[in-house]
């Protein structure tokens, strides 16, 4: 027996934000990153749609990007002390996540953040408060999905945190909010939409429900991310519903090590942060040519080939699939290996070893098409690191 799930209620289109007044509570707790959403208006809008239903609302601002366990365990503090009947959460795909984690701690303090790190293991939420998520970038999909991610800076790494329990009530994709993303952050989120629509098609888990929402998505990526990325408002819009449908697609599916891998070096190089969207667009590739050694699999990647008009053999249509991304990555300026990145080579082939190991302990790695050990993610890094061919 499979699962599907998603939010109750989905409301999208311009001028969607306003179906919060409508919205039946007493106390809402808006959760906030930086400063986009005030500088745009959209706080304003929120507040005042909200009072006009007669909500009382507090806010918890500054979450920051990849949020952390502390500001999640602040947050869940001022959630207890104002006693919201709705949690939302509007911004990027840090804000969402770090308030569905804050949810958790908030209804049930007791509980540790070892616990919550063991897929499918939060207890059942909905006993104070429902959830709410406003999406202004187009990428994460957290609006609609069963995950989180937050990081352990002390340690270094990030935790995907995975419970059906937190898959919002109710998503707003209203894509007025992402018409002010910057260009690089276009290109991040919608590389990442674009890893979460292929992984999800190639998943173990991948069945009847996802299939046709993965390669929707991948077709809009196909279609509108370069436009997007220039500017198109248009394209802008039409990414904001397809990351979405990424969204619903992987949170049923499950990901892949593309994700694991982008999970466990996102926060450990000296050298600089590699945002999660980044880090996906630069593996991407690799994992498609390891994964593709499988011949089944092949076919799976041959098939998304074929959706977005790529043809030929089973093994040509991979390796088009895998120029198509490095296309995408080179027009809009991200790196294609990690030296390129910046990462120190003494650092990296100091720190590999620990980061195989991370990487394969990683909740995504299970869904994984192509098993893998810690010997063999190594290889797979060094290949991204140096951009060697894999051949293994």
């Amino acid at each position: 027996m499979s699962r599907f799930t998603l939010p109750r209620d989905i409301y999208f289109g311009k001028g969607a934000l306003e179906t919060l007044k409508t919205l039946q509570g007493k106390r809402a707790i808006l959760v906030l990153g930086g400063g986009s959403m005030k500088k745009f208006g959209f706080v304003d809008k929120v507040l005042e749609y909200l009072k006009e239903a007669g909500i009382e609302t507090t806010l918890f601002e500054n979450v920051e990007p990849d949020p952390s366990v502390e500001t999640v365990m602040k947050g869940a503090q001022a959630m207890t002390d104002f006693q919201p009947d709705w949690i939302i959460a509007m911004g990027g795909g840090s804000p969402i996540d770090a308030a569905k984690a804050m949810w958790a701690f908030y209804e049930y303090p007791e509980t540790t953040f070892e616990e919550l790190i063991i897929p499918f293991n939060f207890p059942t939420l909905r006993k104070k408060a429902n959830f709410l998520a406003i999406p202004s970038t187009s990428g994460t999909a957290t609006e609609v999905t069963a995950f989180s991610v937050i990081t352990d800076y002390e340690k270094g790494i990030k935790y995907p945190l995975a419970d059906f329990n937190i898959t919002p009530d109710v998503a707003i994709v209203d894509p007025t909010l992402a018409e002010s993303m910057p260009k690089h952050l276009t290109a991040y989120t919608g590389m990442d939409a674009l890893t979460h629509a292929i992984e999800a098609y190639v998943s173990t888990l991948h069945n009847t429900f996802t299939d046709p929402l993965a390669l929707k998505a991948i077709s809009i990526v196909n279609t509108d991310l370069l436009k997007s990325y220039d500017g198109d408002t248009k394209s802008r819009e039409e990414m904001h519903y397809g990351q979405c449908l990424a969204g619903m697609a992987f949170s049923n599916a499950l990901l892949g090590i593309v994700h694991s891998m982008a999970h466990k070096t996102g926060a450990v190089f000296s050298t600089g942060h590699i945002t999660h969207g980044l880090a996906n667009a630069m593996y991407l590739p690799y994992v498609i040519k390891y994964n593709a050694k499988l011949p089944e699999v092949a076919a799976r990647y041959a098939e998304i080939a074929n959706s977005i008009g790529i043809t030929g053999t089973v093994d040509e249509s991979v390796q088009k699939l895998c120029d198509k991304i490095v296309e995408l990555n080179n027009y809009m300026g991200i790196p294609n290996t990690l030296k390129e990145f910046g990462i120190l080579e003494d650092e990296f082939k100091e720190k590999i070893s620990s980061i195989s190991e991370n990487a394969v302990g990683d909740a995504c790695t299970g869904s994984n098409p192509r098993p893998i050990d810690a010997a063999t993610m190594e290889k797979l890094f060094t290949c991204i690191y140096y951009g060697n061919p894999v051949e293994f």
